[in-house]
This record gives structure tokens, C-alpha cells and sequence, in this order.
């Protein structure tokens, strides 16, 4: 016995000898139409207001590092930088399971 029931699946099931067709999606699916102004097509792009978010973080980010590297200069040239070697073989340690993970 045999049951065809549509709308288990949604779909209607296939039909034997026959090509089931798919929708292609176009080439110019997401550019815009021509404009007026300009003549011309080309695509569209929105960036949301997280990138200005990300921008400016990483700007803050290289101003700090920028900072924090002249202050260590300055301690290593007159001879008051001491790097605790012990935290810095726990880092890289750290690190390489980080990239082996």
C-alpha cells in the first residue's frame, strides 16, 4: 500500500521520466536599476553603524599600543625595564595551545 500524502513533505513528490526544475537565481539579482542621473547600473552597498563602531575601537586599540610601546622604550633605554619571564613563557605557552586547539 502505497500513501501520497502533499502535505507531509510540502512538496509534491517526483514524478517518474520527468526533470524536476530549479529556479536560477539571475546575474543581476541585487544591482539596481539604471538611474537617471548617472546612466549607469552597479551594485548597492549599507554598511551598518557597527563598522564605525569597529573603526573606531581599532583606532583607540593602536593608540593605546602606540602609547604603551614609547613608554616601554623609554624604560628599556634607561635601563628600569625588568620583563618578568616567567609570564611572558606562560603566554607564549599559552598561545601555542591556543593554535594547535
Amino acid at each position: 500500500m502505497t500513501i501520497h500524502d502533499r502535505n507531509l513533505t510540502g512538496a509534491t513528490p517526483a514524478e517518474p521520466g520527468r526533470v524536476q526544475e530549479t529556479k536560477k537565481p539571475t546575474r543581476n539579482q541585487g544591482v539596481q536599476e539604471e538611474t537617471a542621473v548617472t546612466g549607469k547600473t552597479g551594485d548597492r552597498v549599507e554598511l551598518s553603524s557597527t563598522l564605525g563602531t569597529l573603526s573606531h575601537a581599532m583606532s583607540e586599540f593602536d593608540s593605546e599600543r602606540a602609547n604603551r610601546v614609547e613608554a616601554l622604550t623609554g624604560q628599556y633605554r634607561s635601563g628600569s625595564y625588568h620583563p618578568d619571564s616567567a609570564a611572558t613563557a606562560r603566554s607564549m605557552v599559552s598561545e601555542a595551545l591556543l593554535e594547535d586547539g
